[in-house]
């Protein structure tokens, strides 16, 4: 059953290619999402026959058919699902149906074909991610790599006839190609050294080996290479930069990329490579510090942007560094909870951020928001259920996944880093908060009465001057037909929200009394097999662990409040605070000027070499002078040649006789 869960979507990707241009949109959609749906129920099948199975035998496979077979080396295409599989499956194929669902009613304004188009790519997309997640082997494992970048670069380039979109398209698939480069490298440096490409083989021979303690050595190699992938797929420092241009496509691929499909990848194979990175703790390190700082770096350029999916395009930057921090330190569980909590409240925020969008009929600018929540009571609810979730409120789902992160990086010693991460708590707190009374609280736009049409005609230019931070309470007045989301759109959001607040219920801590059932489970799939699976935390430990919580707690509180103090009380203190800070103020909004100094070191560079070094002098002497030179060569010769043909027969027959002496004579003279 295993290859029915990336089957079923291609096979609605399929259809809605081939003859989805010929059917109603009502059809299209319905296929695109009753494929996931049955992808989903037969991933909770195989979850529910793995999770009868004794603990240290949890894993099942398919083996498709023979892939490669050369000499001794064979590689067969196998389907694997093992406890790490199992939760992301259930996340792709759960999260990813609520998000087709979702997109019958937000894309129904696109044409027959565009709809269709659309729904074929979002397909497709989950196949390959699901590929990625049950691959056997690495090589398995790269062909949904590869098939995410793809699928990311059709959709967010979707309206592509937007320059800025077909612009985003193209940027993203690019700096993913740096990253898998890298990542290529790894693997063959990895077959190099092994010999095979197998996870579980792999793990139990790197298992035998002793850690590379203090020296950088091949495991060190490999695992760099392979985390360098994953800093362009997920998103971090130095290959974050297209993700937050990825907003340019439909809200609905921004939330399937952030919460349950692409942006995962790099956390789940380092996940899956568990026992590699471990015997690696130099690499180890640097994960976790490159976790850190783009957390913090990532929350702080989300304190200053105005348009309302980008804040939460920087919110998945920044979690995504919390979830390589836990990696870097070790605490692998803490970082699939959180990714599997993240799921659920970041699909929430960027459907429910569609939902104003799709009210507000295309406005983004939190600017010339304000007031929403009266008529947009379902999404207004929904969307703060998520913020508080992502905030690390109490009790809430990421309450419990961000805490466990916190309490494993403290606990392993790493305070510095402890230290970092708790500013960027802080800082999600902040911003998210910031974004939710811009958005939904305050009293209206400039005038009251303005029409959802209206919004943003006299938007001043994004970014423009330190006065346009929140100085004035924008939003939309008395406009009477702003409509909430419709029904297909608010089930979907109502869905997540709940999910925003339980589904951390499944890793409740041993200091609170329960049993962290996700790490029991998720246990067995970073023990090479038949190795010890690590127990919970020891009782002695209870007391440090809820000091902890209780500062988690406190940091998540003091960032609503104090988001509430600038942005819903004394708005005009954030237009005061920029002002005073111009430098800095501008340094956030534009990002750092990273995009920048890649363009001047390396866009404009490699231009220039190619304009004027490469492209004159070898391509232009030596490669076209060789194409060119045969070309006049060939020309000369037919010049020649076409002399002899005078369609005189007294001249053919002159060149026959002439012929004929010259071979008598030669055989004469010979």
């Amino acid at each position: 059953m295993l290859a029915l869960v990336p089957l079923f979507p291609l096979l609605g990707f399929v259809i809605n290619a081939a003859l989805g241009r010929r059917l109603p949109k009502t059809v299209s959609g319905s296929v695109a999402s009753a494929v996931m749906v049955a992808s989903f129920v037969v991933s909770v099948m195989i979850v529910l026959e793995l999770a009868a199975m004794p603990a240290d035998q949890r894993a099942i496979e398919q083996t498709v058919y023979t892939w490669i077979a050369s000499g001794d080396f064979v590689l067969d295409l196998t389907f694997r699902v093992d406890p790490l599989a199992a939760v992301m499956i259930l996340v792709v194929t759960g999260i990813g149906a609520l998000i087709h669902i979702y997109s019958t009613a937000y894309m129904h304004d696109e044409s027959v074909g565009e709809y269709a188009r659309y729904f074929s790519y979002l397909n497709l997309f989950a196949a390959f991610m699901l590929v990625l997640v049950l691959g056997a082997n690495f090589l398995v494992l790269f062909v949904g790599w590869e098939g995410v970048g793809l699928c990311s670069y059709l959709l967010i380039g979707f309206w592509f006839r937007k320059r800025s979109a077909a612009d985003a398209g193209k940027k993203a698939f690019v700096v993913n190609r740096i990253g898998d480069y890298a990542f290529i490298l790894g693997m063959l440096f990895l077959f190099a050294r092994f010999g095979t490409l197998d996870f579980r083989q792999l793990a139990s021979t790197v298992a035998a080996m002793p850690p590379e303690e203090g020296v950088f050595g091949a495991l060190s190699i490999a695992s760099l290479l392979l985390f360098i992938g994953a800093t362009g797929k997920s998103a971090q420092i130095p290959l974050y930069t297209w993700l937050p241009d990825a907003m340019e496509g439909p809200t609905p691929v921004s939330a399937l990329i952030h919460a349950a499909t692409m942006v995962t990848a790099g956390v789940y194979m380092i996940g899956r490579n568990a026992v590699l990175f471990s015997h690696a703790p130099e690499t180890m390190m640097i994960v976790a510090v490159v976790g850190a700082l783009t957390a913090v770096m990532a929350g702080t350029i989300g304190l200053v942007q105005n348009d309302i999916k980008r804040v939460l395009a920087y919110s998945t930057v920044s979690q995504l560094g919390l979830m390589f921090l836990a990696m870097g330190v070790g605490a692998f569980g803490a970082g699939i909870f959180h990714l599997y909590t993240h799921a659920f409240f970041k699909a929430l925020l960027f459907l429910g951020s569609g939902a104003v969008i799709h009210a507000l009929h295309g406005e983004q600018d939190i600017r010339q928001m304000g007031g929403l929540r009266r008529y947009l009571p379902i999404t207004y609810w929904t969307f703060l259920i998520g913020s508080l979730a992502i905030a690390g409120v109490p009790f809430l789902s990421g309450f419990f996944s961000k805490d466990e992160i916190l309490y494993e990086t403290f606990h392993g010693g790493h305070t510095l880093l402890w230290l970092i991460a708790a500013v960027a708590s802080l800082l999600t707190a902040v911003y998210m908060f910031r974004l939710v009374f811009l958005t939904f609280h305050g009293d209206g736009p400039h005038a009251v009465g303005v029409t959802s049409h209206d919004v943003g005609a006299t938007s001043p230019r994004v970014g423009a001057t330190p006065n346009d931070v929140g100085a004035t309470s924008h939003g939309l007045g008395a406009a009477p037909h702003l409509h909430d989301a419709p029904p297909a759109m608010a089930l979907v959001l109502i869905v997540l929200a709940v999910g925003s607040v339980l589904a951390g219920y499944v890793g409740i801590p041993h200091a609170l009394g329960g049993h962290n059932a996700l790490a029991t489970w998720l246990a067995p799939s970073f023990v090479p097999v038949g190795g010890e699976i690590a127990g919970e935390a020891a009782a002695e430990e209870t007391a440090l662990e809820l000091t902890l919580m209780g500062v988690s707690s406190l940091i998540a509180l003091a960032g609503i409040a104090l988001a509430a103090f600038v942005w819903l009380t004394r708005r005009a203190l954030a237009a005061a605070i920029a002002l005073r800070y111009p430098t800095l103020y501008r340094l956030l909004l534009n990002k750092y000027y990273v995009d920048e100094i890649y363009d001047a070191a390396v866009v404009r560079p490699i231009q220039a070499l190619s304009q004027e070094g490469l492209w004159r002098g070898f391509d232009v002497k030596v490669v076209d002078g060789a194409v060119n030179g045969t070309g006049a060569i060939v020309d000369a010769s037919a010049t020649l040649l076409r002399r002899l043909q005078t369609g005189s027969v007294r001249a053919y027959a002159g060149s026959l006789f002439i012929g004929v002496v010259v071979i008598l004579g030669y055989y004469l003279w010979r």
